[in-house]
Parts: C-alpha cells; sequence; structure tokens
C-alpha cells in the first residue's frame, strides 16, 4: 500500500521521535554525566580505568573492611562501574585499619584480583600508596573561621599534624601532600552541611 505525502511524513516524525527518546534513555543508563566525579575508591586502587577493568566485582574487599567503610556501586550505574567498590565519608570513614590485627590493610589483602594493591599498615607506606581522595574545606561552613572553635576534624584524622594541621581557634589546614582521603574528617565534622568533604583526586 503506498502513502501519501502527509501519511509518510507523520510516519517519520513518530520514527524520529522513538529513536531519540530510546536513544536518550539509553544514554541515561550507560553514559555517565560530565560533571560526575569519580567515585572515591579503596586504598591501594589502581588508577580508575584499570581499577574498573581489574576488579571482578567479588566485593572481598566490602566483607574484609572492618569499619563497613566500603559498599558497591549500584549494577546499573554509568560508565559500567557497577558492583566496584566506594566509599561514603560521611556514612563510613577509612579507618586505615587502626587497631587492626595483622600487617596490611584488610581490604587490600582480600582482594584476589590485584585491583587492590597490597598496602602495609606502615604510616610511610600509607602516605606513598594511598589516595582514596583529598579532603577540601569550605571556609564559610567551617566553625572555626565562623568565631567559634570546633576542631572535631582534626582530632579525627589518623595523620593529624602531617595531612591536617591547626590554628587559631582550631582552624584546621588541610595539607594536599599528606591527606589520603581517608573520611575520617568528612565523619566527624559535625556541621550540616559538613565543612569539610573527600573529593576524588581522579576527578
Amino acid at each position: 500500500m503506498s502513502l501519501n505525502r502527509r501519511q509518510f511524513v507523520k510516519q517519520s516524525a513518530a520514527v524520529s521521535v522513538t529513536v531519540g527518546v530510546g536513544g536518550y534513555l539509553v544514554g541515561l543508563v550507560q553514559s555517565p554525566a560530565a560533571d560526575t566525579p569519580p567515585p572515591l575508591r579503596p586504598p591501594g586502587s589502581l588508577a580508575e580505568e584499570e581499577f574498573v577493568a581489574t576488579c571482578i566485582r567479588c566485593m572481598r574487599c566490602v566483607d574484609a573492611c572492618p569499619n563497613r567503610a566500603l559498599t558497591p556501586l549500584p549494577e546499573r550505574t554509568p560508565g559500567g562501574t557497577g558492583g566496584t567498590p566506594t566509599m561514603e565519608p560521611r556514612k563510613a570513614a577509612c579507618m586505615l585499619c587502626a587497631g587492626e590485627e595483622g600487617e596490611f590493610l584488610k581490604c587490600t589483602e582480600a582482594c584476589p584480583s590485584g585491583a587492590l594493591q597490597l598496602v602495609r599498615k606502615d604510616p610511610d607506606e600509607i602516605r606513598e600508596m594511598v589516595a582514596i581522595g583529598l579532603a577540601e574545606l569550605d571556609l564559610n561552613l567551617c566553625y572555626s573561621y565562623n568565631n567559634w572553635s570546633c576542631g572535631a576534624c582534626f582530632r579525627a584524622c589518623p595523620l593529624a599534624g602531617e595531612a591536617m594541621t591547626i590554628g587559631r581557634w582550631e582552624q584546621p589546614t588541610v595539607h594536599a601532600d599528606a591527606c589520603v582521603g581517608c573520611g575520617c574528617c568528612e565523619r566527624a565534622c559535625i556541621r550540616y552541611p559538613h565543612a569539610i568533604r573527600v573529593k576524588s583526586r581522579k576527578a
């Protein structure tokens, strides 16, 4: 059956809309937003692309974490990263296995694929090999920079005096060369919205 010009135009428009919507939905599922920061990864992780390719999604690191700081990304996370481990410091921070038995950070010891490189519980090795992220301070929100002494983040920092120092009124300063992004400062911050956040160094 032949189509007249009006019918042809209407059907073509319908097909175009269907294809366009379908492509848009696929983009939502598969393509990460340009402004979405990379997720925070466990200690000893490889570079992001290599990490995603090497991680076998076994969740042994998640199970091994004594502070339950690691969780898997949802399966439908864009960029093919679903099922890989991440952390949200506001909920639970990496304690760098302080007080735990053993020579190595538990998550790195549990990883069977090499996505996490083995890291000893040695301050020098931790500073060299752990780069979860970097703590960033908002001076407009920090109580100690706004006429009220706090210091909660400094007292929580496992590398206090190196990764973070304090001055008058317990005003904190983050030192990027020593901060490993464990998130203890973010977890401890009593301000809401919190004045200090850990952001990925891979952004």
